[in-house]
């Protein structure tokens, strides 16, 4: 496996960890019941109770917290040995004791790790996967992780043809750059991006100032969610359109889905595993549609 910390070190990776570290801090009962909330619409469904849930690249364990207060045993995994540090924090917190959740560090392209874990009821991956630095093999072996019947929450950048690229770009000199380059191109891109998100508002009819009220629909912070966004790398993108043929022809039929409307940010799709479905089509062909 590759070794995190280093690739932190020499830039090449960014510290999604200590990013969640920082988040963590500011966790309290009504984010966590955001939380929960953004879990049971999504998942159209109460509770949780007697399905095991998989927390793909948990981050600071948000919403591994969150399914497990839905009644899920949890598994809960990240690349970042400081996002395992912030979890299995969170968990001593909430749920010390608890046998129905378990922490653990792991790389979603690890074959061996997607083998030996097996299946759950519920797969989460919410914001990881194009951040692996393969965002088709990752989606690969995360589809394999779902039970059949079961369901797949993903959520990955939205590709804008112009944009994207000048995002990576971006995001690449960050991690470049020493701690006071950084902060200042974050904050200079966020007030660009968030000028772009209310542009775009306003001329859709929507509020301009929901996104930015400070718990967001999913109990995240706007703060540390534009940082990640600025620094967040490796980094890579994909039409709603592609995500889901992809699963599709991995015997996964739509459940629900909510777009980016064609901004920067994540469409989320859910879908339910139908092994019949699969139509065995190469990888290759739902990149290219």
């Amino acid at each position: 496996m590759t070794d995190p910390v280093d690739e932190i070190a020499r830039g090449k990776r960014f510290g999604f960890g200590a990013n969640w570290q920082r988040f963590s801090r500011q966790l309290d009962p009504e984010r966590i019941a955001a939380a929960e909330a953004s879990l049971k619409q999504m998942l159209r469904v109460e509770t949780l109770a007697g399905r095991r849930f998989l927390d793909v690249g948990a981050g600071s364990g948000l919403f591994s917290l969150a399914a497990r207060r839905l009644g899920a045993s949890v598994l809960s995994f990240d690349f970042d040995p400081q996002a395992v540090a912030c979890v299995e924090q969170l968990r001593q917190q909430h749920c010390a004791g608890d046998s129905n959740w378990s922490v653990r560090q792991g790389d979603v392209l690890d074959r061996a790790l997607i083998d030996e874990l097996g299946r759950f009821d519920v797969v989460y991956a919410w914001g990881v996967l194009h951040h692996t630095g393969d965002l088709w093999r990752a989606l690969d072996h995360t589809c394999a992780l779902v039970e059949n019947d079961g369901l797949l929450f993903v959520a990955i950048y939205n590709r804008q043809p112009l944009l994207s690229p000048v995002w990576l770009q971006v995001k690449r000199l960050y991690n470049a750059l020493p701690t006071p380059g950084r902060a200042l191109l974050a904050g200079g891109s966020t007030a660009l991006a968030a000028a772009q998100g209310l542009t775009a508002d306003v001329l859709g009819g929507r509020n301009p100032l929901a996104r930015y009220r400070g718990r967001g629909r999913r109990g995240m912070s706007v703060l540390w969610d534009a940082v990640d966004w600025v620094g967040g790398f490796p980094f890579e993108v994909a039409t709603a359109e592609q995500v889901f043929g992809f699963v599709r022809d991995r015997g996964f039929a739509l459940v629900e889905l909510r777009t980016a409307n064609g901004r920067h940010g994540c469409n989320e799709l859910v879908c339910r595993r139908d092994i019949s479905l699969a139509t065995g089509r190469p990888r290759s062909a739902a990149v290219r549609s």
